[in-house]
């Protein structure tokens, strides 16, 4: 049975560089860090105090008032990314169609702040004095809920958790459910919001973040030499996936198309990827074959490079494993845009396949900034300092996650 296609026809992006797609957009083509000191919490007892937290944001631009006391700030995030990614999409739903119309919403951890606010109202003032929204706030698959319930999208509405990799892994579903002709619509992507105690403390406890307290823009440096660890982002990122004969038929404006999903576990280790990048070997392949896209028709990669001593190098060995002479030879570009927006966590492979959607969709190669000593067992073209142009027939989008989850996504250009 024929397939059907899935194409992207909308997207909304609230990140630590931009509220809004082409704000974002414009701020990595630039070069631009959204890095900066920890300013929603205390951090002067930690050793890392330093984040890419989302600036100047304002709920009551996208959610009613009344309502944000049932949100967590990840939620909050969720619902304005979905309602610009609508809105770009200039999606509108028949009655009839709004069952075949879902929402999938990676989140990696949930509503942390909700959970921390709670525990001190329990320990402080008893526990008949929490909130009824406490549990609404806190559990991850409320994202979805609150944008099905926002938008009216009675179809499927799930979250997917699995860590770093919880927003590609929705996209990748979203997908399936659309190629299998079961829904026509989904809005999908992935939300995080960790910037708090909990949340910095445990990675911190980890030694997994970046100590460049006092040169934060500089903090998140994939490949490079220097790197001492990845830098804590949050965000939001929507994309409006349809299946191509509705989106052609109301002559909506297409991204690209998602031809290609793979997905793996390295089973190996809590924290480390497997050597050599097995696992994540292993998710492109698959996500190739899903595409019938050669390796070398791969013009670029958004790859996970967190920014992290042994994450990068096993993510440059599994491309090499993968890609061979058409990566080493450097015809092959790779970025990892994380140098400007740190690791959105739940949230990164959604923001992520937003931006090689629109990377194929204009023709321009986001930077990887503060690449300036590459380590040498980093030896790919990671499109060092300055935005590149290029005609994106094909990319790849990678997502790698704690417990040894794995995600690739093909995007390519639609062609009709």
């Amino acid at each position: 049975m024929d397939r059907e296609r899935v194409v992207i026809t909308g997207i909304g992006m609230v990140t630590p560089i931009g509220i809004g797609t082409r704000t974002t957009w414009e701020a990595l083509l630039a070069g631009k860090s959204g890095a900066g000191p920890i300013t929603l919490f205390d951090a002067s007892a930690f050793r890392c105090r330093i984040a890419a937290e989302v600036k100047a944001w304002d709920a009551t631009r996208f959610v009613d008032k009344k309502k944000l006391k049932e949100m967590d700030r990840f939620t909050e995030f969720a619902c304005g990314a979905a309602r610009m990614a609508i809105e770009d999409s200039g999606l509108v739903l028949a009655e009839h169609e709004r069952d075949e119309a879902g929402c999938f919403i990676g989140v990696g951890l949930g509503g942390l702040a909700t959970l921390e606010r709670t525990k001190v109202t329990v320990m402080e003032k008893g526990p008949t004095k929490v909130s009824p929204y406490s549990i609404p706030g806190i559990i991850a698959n409320l994202a979805a809920g609150q944008v099905s319930m926002a938008h009216g999208l009675r179809g499927p509405s799930y979250c997917t958790t699995s860590a770093c990799s919880s927003g590609a892994h929705a996209l990748g579903e979203a997908a399936e459910w659309i190629r299998r002709g079961r829904v026509q619509v989904m809005v999908a992507g992935g939300a995080e919001a960790t910037v708090t105690p909990v949340g910095i403390g445990g990675f911190e406890a980890m030694f997994a973040l970046s100590r460049r307290n006092d040169a934060p823009e500089q903090a998140s440096r994939p490949f490079d030499k220097g790197r001492d660890g990845f830098l804590c982002g949050e965000g939001s990122a929507i994309l409006i996936l349809e299946a191509l004969g509705r989106a052609r038929a109301r002559g909506a404006k297409i991204y690209a198309e998602i031809t290609g999903y793979g997905a793996s576990s390295d089973a190996n280790h809590l924290t480390q990827p497997a050597p050599g990048g097995e696992g994540a070997q292993r998710a492109m392949k698959m996500a190739l074959r899903d595409a019938a896209v050669a390796t070398d028709q791969i013009d670029y990669i958004n790859a996970h490079g967190t920014s992290t001593p042994v994450g990068d190098v096993a993510e440059t060995q599994a491309i090499k494993g993968v890609f061979g002479a058409h990566a080493t030879d450097r015809s092959l570009w790779v970025s990892s845009t994380k140098s400007m927006m740190g690791h959105l966590l739940g949230a990164a492979g959604a923001v992520e396949s937003a931006i090689v959607a629109l990377a194929i969709a204009e023709g321009r190669i986001p930077p990887t900034i503060n690449l300036t000593d590459p380590d040498p067992e980093c030896d790919l073209d990671y499109v060092p300092l300055e935005a590149r142009e290029r005609h994106v027939r094909h990319a790849l989008n990678n997502s790698f996650g704690f417990g040894g989850t794995n995600c690739s996504l093909v995007l390519s250009r639609f062609e009709g």
